[in-house]
């Protein structure tokens, strides 16, 4: 089955057999950004899929491509000053990735950046050739990332590269993503598809509701991060500065304008 829409980008189901189903997303004018309505359809398909009780999905945006996705499409952000908040959706096509009764694995060609990253790491496994990277950018333009989108970096990677990746916004590359745990698997673009499939079809041969069952046990587990109310206040205060700081507006600008931004701390 093939789903298209008439807008620059299309999300689309494969259904390889009755176990897997391959979901791609592509949006080849904004270097396969994350707009809200990619998004959304990205969330409509993982819903569609669910109901069919696929229970291996391999998440992707093709093979040979220099950018697996951009990330958020920025263009966005002139109507919207935190589009990484809760209810907003990328964080809903995340938790429906982390949500979804069966195993889903990032395919990853190309490098991700910012949200996409985020997308990569909410899947149950990850697939990479060499050419892949991972870069969270939000310092370039000033955006503060969420607690919830943190504890998905600070369960799955050391914490000094953590660091390293919001601090300095400059790409993980793939033998450096691998040893890190991010990678699952790292082979040769030309063996990255039949890679994938293997792993999907090793999963789909397993019972089903075992897996079902410690995922959701291991989304929970990862869940457990409970935080005094005072801090989540600390927490939301500081966002909130930096969403509403000169120094959001300049990154904006800068980014539009294909400049260095000039920050300010203010």
């Amino acid at each position: 089955m093939s789903t298209t829409h008439p807008s620059p980008f299309t999300v689309t189901i494969d259904i390889v057999d009755e176990r897997i189903a391959r979901l791609t997303f592509s949006h080849p004018t904004r270097r396969n950004a994350l707009s809200a309505e990619l998004l959304q359809a990205l969330d409509t398909r993982l819903v569609e899929l669910a109901a069919r009780r696929i229970p291996v999905v391999i998440l992707g945006s093709g093979v040979g491509q220099d950018v697996w996705s951009a990330g958020h499409d920025l263009g966005e952000l002139a109507h919207d000053r935190d589009p990484i908040a809760y209810g907003k959706p990328l964080e809903q096509a995340l938790r429906r990735v982390r949500a979804y009764p069966g195993v889903v694995i990032a395919m990853v060609s190309g490098s991700a950046w910012g949200g996409a990253v985020d997308l990569a790491m909410s899947c149950d496994l990850v697939v990479a050739d060499e050419t892949a990277r991972f870069a969270m950018t939000p310092a370039n333009i000033g955006l503060p990332y969420t607690t919830s989108g943190l504890l998905r970096f600070f369960n799955n990677v050391p914490i000094h590269v953590l660091k390293e990746m919001f601090f300095t916004a400059q790409p993980l590359d793939a033998a450096r993503a691998e040893r890190f745990g991010v990678v699952n698997r790292l082979v040769g673009s030309d063996r990255l598809e039949a890679t994938a499939l293997d792993m999907a079809r090793g999963i789909a041969g397993k019972a089903p509701l075992a897996i079902q069952a410690v995922k959701e046990q291991l989304r929970i587990l990862e869940d457990l991060q409970p935080l005094p109310v005072q801090a989540m206040e600390q927490i939301a205060e500081l966002r909130r500065q930096a969403c509403e700081s000169a120094d959001f507006s300049e990154g904006l600008a800068a980014f539009s304008e294909r400049r260095a931004a000039v920050f300010g701390g203010t």
